[in-house]
């Protein structure tokens, strides 16, 4: 019982460093539009990959900022050797994490929240996304908390599908009147959910059928 134990409790460790080292890396890479990071635990060190819309503002002049990330990285958080690499978002209307911020960065500016989440809802549907949640809650107009969504497109709200097409990201807006926590999911582009399903003609599949079989003949020529 005590092995389980050990082991829960690592998985469980892991988990809190990994959220503890996410939240530092947001607070401190919030102008460089922060989009997610990736860690890795290998024998020889850890390694942490930022996301960022700008990355040169997370390298910083002759990569001081990053220097001091990585050394704060190693001196504040249980992190085996830790090496941080920067890599940036291909498209960052697309990217959740990025979304979220920049509608949190919007109300804090004064943006209406209807105007903020209408918007962005809609300039990530324009960027190919399949659909997206946009949701604000919090004191959006009064002393009240309030929850707002914004839905566009096809999205899933719970299940495998949800978990493995639809991807999240969350930021906080801090005004006058509290806290307001925006969600961003997004349903990515290009995929295709289970219960699609596509029907051919016999002659598209007698053509399908004939490209696959020159394509293998090629592959068998080559490798003689």
């Amino acid at each position: 019982m005590s092995g389980k134990q050990s082991v829960l409790r690592t998985i469980v460790n892991r988990n809190v460093e990994r959220q503890l080292v996410k939240e530092f890396l947001i607070e401190n890479t919030k102008t460089a539009g922060f989009g997610g990071l990736t860690i890795n635990r290998t024998p020889n060190g850890t390694s942490v990959e930022i996301r960022a819309e700008k990355p040169g503002r997370v390298i910083g002049k002759r990569g001081k900022i990053i220097n001091d990330l990585q050394k704060r990285l190693n001196d504040e958080f249980e992190l085996f050797n830790p090496r941080l690499s920067v890599e940036e978002v291909e498209d960052p209307t697309l990217n959740a994490q990025v979304m979220a911020q920049k509608i949190a960065s919007a109300l804090e500016r004064g943006w209406y929240y209807r105007r903020a989440g209408a918007s962005a809802a809609d300039n990530i549907m324009q960027a190919g996304a399949r659909g997206v949640i946009v949701t604000v809650a919090g004191k959006l107009t009064g002393a009240r908390n309030r929850t707002q969504k914004f839905i566009l497109g096809h999205v899933k709200y719970c299940g495998e599908t949800a978990l493995e097409f639809m991807d999240k990201g969350y930021a906080v807006a801090v005004k006058k009147l509290g806290t307001i926590g925006v969600t961003v999911q997004i349903m990515r582009k290009g995929i295709t959910l289970p219960h699609e399903i596509s029907v051919f003609s016999e002659e598209e599949l007698r053509i399908r059928a004939d490209a696959e079989t020159t394509e293998v003949e090629a592959v068998e020529e080559a490798s003689e």
